[in-house]
């Protein structure tokens, strides 16, 4: 079934060219075409000052992949996944369709660029189904309520959340911790929670002249420690290897040391809802 998405419940998006983006640095970053002169002159400066910024980007890419297709071959047919960014092929909903056909995957995003995009790329199998919700991602109350929603998840049945490379822009402990909890109260036991976001234990301080250079375009980041990412899966079974460094977290078998820890600045890990 096609994507869906009711855009007369929204306005056009509005989108301003002007200045640099978040989610069209990473897209250029990644390799992407969906960005403009402000956005690839500020990821030719974030480079410049962490030239690993491109490896770190893709190898948490790549954590989603593989993090969503364990998901999957657990069983679970049904995904959501809040804070998608520019789509970029393989989706979600790409990787785990490949596991099982029938896999329904609903995409969350407030970003008028997501919007532009996301008619275009997120298609479904014949058999199973995406859909599109414009929202914030504070609110996860009003998504899971979300009519687009229900028509696409049911919700009495185990879901795999994934929130990849988005906690990192809500800024205070507490109310990062409290989401989560807040999206994992609403799924019922059996589901999964497959997370990431900016860590900088491991990483080298060029590492910080990145959030500098996203700072000064008006779009703080958290940089967190090991220690302040472990209570986002507070009352989860964590999956083995627990929380790693992204391109750590069961990597493809025969890749094992190509990628330093020095040039990765993402934890990542999966837990389970009993």
């Amino acid at each position: 079934m096609a994507w869906t998405h009711r855009t007369a419940e929204h306005a056009p998006p509005e989108i301003d060219t002007s200045v640099a983006h978040s989610a069209r640095v990473y897209d250029f970053i990644l390799g992407g075409k969906d960005n403009y002169p402000p956005d690839r002159a500020a990821a030719e400066k974030m480079l410049a000052g962490w030239p690993s910024l491109r490896i770190s980007m893709r190898e948490n890419r790549k954590f989603m992949h593989r993090a969503a297709r364990y998901v999957a071959k657990q069983g679970v047919d049904q995904f959501l996944d809040v804070g998608t960014g520019i789509p970029t092929s393989p989706n979600l909903h790409e990787v785990v369709q490949d596991v099982n056909p029938r896999a329904r995957v609903v995409y969350v995003d407030n970003d008028p660029i997501v919007l532009a995009h996301a008619g275009a790329r997120l298609h479904s199998s014949a058999e199973g189904r995406t859909a599109y919700i414009h929202a914030d991602m504070n609110e996860p109350e009003a998504i899971v309520a979300n009519p687009e929603l229900t028509e696409v998840l049911d919700m009495s049945r185990p879901v795999g959340l994934s929130i990849i490379a988005a906690i990192q822009y809500i800024m205070d402990e507490q109310e990062a911790r409290d989401l989560v909890k807040r999206y994992l109260a609403l799924l019922p036991a059996g589901s999964y929670l497959a997370l990431s976001t900016v860590v900088h234990e491991d990483t080298p301080r060029p590492g910080a002249k990145v959030l500098a250079e996203y700072a000064k375009r008006g779009i703080p980041v958290k940089n967190r420690t090991k220690a302040e990412v472990g209570p986002l899966f507070d009352g989860l079974e964590v999956v083995d290897p627990g929380l790693t460094l992204v391109h750590s977290w069961r990597p493809v078998p025969g890749t094992e040391g190509e990628v330093l820890d020095t040039d990765v600045a993402m934890y990542g890990g999966v837990g389970f809802k009993r």
